[in-house]
């Protein structure tokens, strides 16, 4: 039986892979905190000397929690105002998670059912058996076989892209930050993929387009009619990072408005642009890299 020191250490050991199964299961980072809270408070509710792999038990209760949690969380989405992206999963260049999963292979997990997410990330990513799995969501092994299977289909047909060369894509990043902020529309233009898109988040709480922008002509006007406005060289850029495995920065618009900027990127053009601008989604990243500017905005 574990002794309480040894139960508390057991679960810090877990801490950091179960917040990220539980963010890769729900897309919002403060709600993958609350369920690995909830988790602990089970886990000291447990009789220790009955649980045979500390890791498994946990990653069962995470994924069961984040399964009652993503009840409640598509009635939200429906709800929500414009585009929803995930919370920014942001890291500096200097950092890694440890898993290939980017921004648009979440978006691509929204379109499953809450048990094909679960299946496919239990499996597919963390790399959790499908005894295991079959457990976790108490279903028949050959059930969780198919939704797994079906998960896979799903995310293919979308066609989700891999991570980009590092080094390319923070050399996109710079420039792409350098011409939209000195209003330079015939560089940014030279960037992008004919067929780009442009998704913006701000949740009704901040300037976003409500529907995505697509093509090139059209995401060429959006940036001639920002870079009419003078005060579009005010931007400053804070940090650069990478945001669910794609290259981009966090930064401060004219306005005191932050948002961070995601470029997908295929074949050295950029074929998605993710403004996250949504107050709600950007608080740990204005603490950590906002400094002063963070107090400049809060007034």
């Amino acid at each position: 039986m574990l002794a309480a020191d040894g139960a508390t250490g057991a679960f810090e050991a877990e801490r950091a892979r179960l917040v990220r199964l539980a963010y890769r299961m729900l897309g919002s980072l403060g709600e993958a905190e609350d369920v690995v809270q909830d988790a602990w408070i089970r886990w000291r509710q447990v009789d220790h000397s009955t649980v045979a792999s500390p890791g498994a038990f946990l990653s069962r209760t995470v994924t069961r929690l984040c399964l009652d949690v993503m009840k409640s969380a598509r009635v939200q989405r429906e709800a929500y105002f414009g585009t929803w992206l995930p919370e920014p999963l942001a890291l500096t260049p200097e950092e890694n998670l440890g898993d290939d999963i980017t921004l648009t292979l979440m978006l691509a997990l929204e379109r499953l059912s809450p048990l094909e997410r679960a299946a496919f990330i239990l499996h597919d990513v963390f790399g959790v058996s499908l005894e295991e799995v079959a457990t976790t969501l108490e279903r028949e092994a050959p059930a969780v076989r198919q939704l797994a299977s079906r998960a896979r289909k799903h995310i293919q047909a979308a066609k989700p892209r891999f991570p980009v060369d590092r080094d390319e894509g923070a050399r996109i990043a710079k420039a792409f930050f350098e011409a939209s902020a000195s209003g330079d529309v015939a560089a940014l233009r030279a960037m992008l993929a004919e067929s780009v898109i442009v998704h913006s988040d701000g949740g009704g709480k901040a300037h976003a387009f409500p529907r995505p922008i697509i093509g090139i002509d059209r995401v060429s006007r959006m940036f001639e009619g920002v870079a009419r406005k003078s005060w579009i060289q005010q931007a400053r850029k804070l940090q650069d990072l990478w945001i669910d495995g794609l290259p981009g920065y966090f930064s401060l618009e004219p306005g005191n408005a932050f948002q961070t900027v995601a470029l997908e990127i295929e074949n050295g053009l950029i074929v998605g642009i993710y403004f996250t601008r949504n107050p709600d989604k950007l608080e740990r990243l204005v603490g950590r890299f906002g400094g002063g500017a963070g107090a400049q905005a809060a007034h």
